[in-house]
């Protein structure tokens, strides 16, 4: 059983309870404006460029076979259209100007890096998030990493936009300790509109899963211009309220990090705001949304 992985983070504080490993997938079904992690939209292996780190030594050109790599007057050109994925031209580049973005592992690969933070997760509470991209976009690996995740008694999460196959969560669900759920917009038609999806699958998956009794911590991005008004607020605070296994409810304030990761594998993001919200908005957020819920209202820590 193998999977597209595009990292595998140790000690992570954000995603679940205690100290966590957190599995990223490649693949995504939406493609929200605002994407922090836009290189994992792609299920497919991809090469990352990094221009600013290039100083057109033409020892990838050297190393293509498919003609991706061109000296044009002197400057190093890449046409992403004829990249196979293959790792010649990244290992040939000794300035870390080429990377790969994805590999493929295996359960047990997997499981050996989780394995090594074994100790931190029994001190501190913590286990492994699997998370993406969408995770559930390759829901056979994340089934089998959870599933082999409580075999070896590690606490389980996974961060999920809920867009997946209602019957497939349902099978997985019994792997899962807690949901890092994503609300995006509780408005439909903006929504779509955003993240190329309806939210009446996403809003259907998550009253099953509270109806399946699973621990859910609802996770709200907040994207200046999109969502951070009262509509949404108060739709999500109504929507806690209404779940019988909601935990608390999480903003995570937009950060513009996906705008310099886009620009590693060419994607232009349709949404480009450069500035991060101030500390002083995010604290207004949370006092806003908890006007509307009984359930407790946090910030993300990071």
């Amino acid at each position: 059983m193998e999977g597209t992985v595009f990292d595998v983070s140790r000690y992570c504080l954000d995603d679940g309870p205690g100290i966590r490993t957190t599995v990223f997938l490649k693949g995504c079904p939406l493609h929200c404006t605002w994407c922090h992690n836009p290189e994992s939209l792609s299920r497919s292996i991809e090469i990352g460029f990094d221009e600013e780190k290039c100083v057109n030594c033409g020892a990838c050109v050297q190393a293509c076979s498919n003609g991706a790599h061109k000296m044009i007057n002197g400057k190093h050109a890449f046409d992403r259209s004829k990249s196979e994925g293959c790792t010649a031209c990244v290992e040939a580049c000794e300035y870390g100007a080429l990377t790969m973005i994805g590999k493929k592992m295996s359960v047990e690969d997997v499981m050996k890096i989780v394995e090594r933070d074994r100790p931190f997760y029994n001190s501190s509470g913590g286990g492994m998030t699997v998370s993406g991209g969408e995770c559930l976009y390759q829901p056979v690996f994340t089934e089998s990493l959870l599933s082999e995740a409580k075999k070896r008694g590690i606490s389980t999460c996974i961060e999920t936009s809920g867009y997946a196959s209602s019957k497939k969560l349902r099978e997985l669900a019994k792997y899962v300790d807690i949901f890092l759920f994503d609300c995006k917009q509780m408005n439909s038609a903006t929504h779509q509109e955003v993240t190329g999806v309806s939210n009446e699958l996403i809003l259907n998956n998550l009253k099953m899963l509270d109806c399946l009794s699973k621990k859910i911590v609802l996770r709200l991005p907040i994207i200046p211009g999109i969502n951070n008004e009262e509509e949404h607020f108060r739709g999500v605070g109504e929507l806690a309220d209404s779940l019988a296994h909601v935990l608390y409810l999480e903003v995570l304030p937009y950060h513009p990090l996906g705008l310099s990761k886009a620009a590693l594998i060419q994607r232009k993001m349709p949404y480009e705001a450069t500035e991060i919200p101030k500390s002083e908005t995010v604290n207004q957020w949370v006092t806003e949304i908890q006007k509307y819920t009984k359930k407790q209202v946090i910030r993300s820590k990071s």
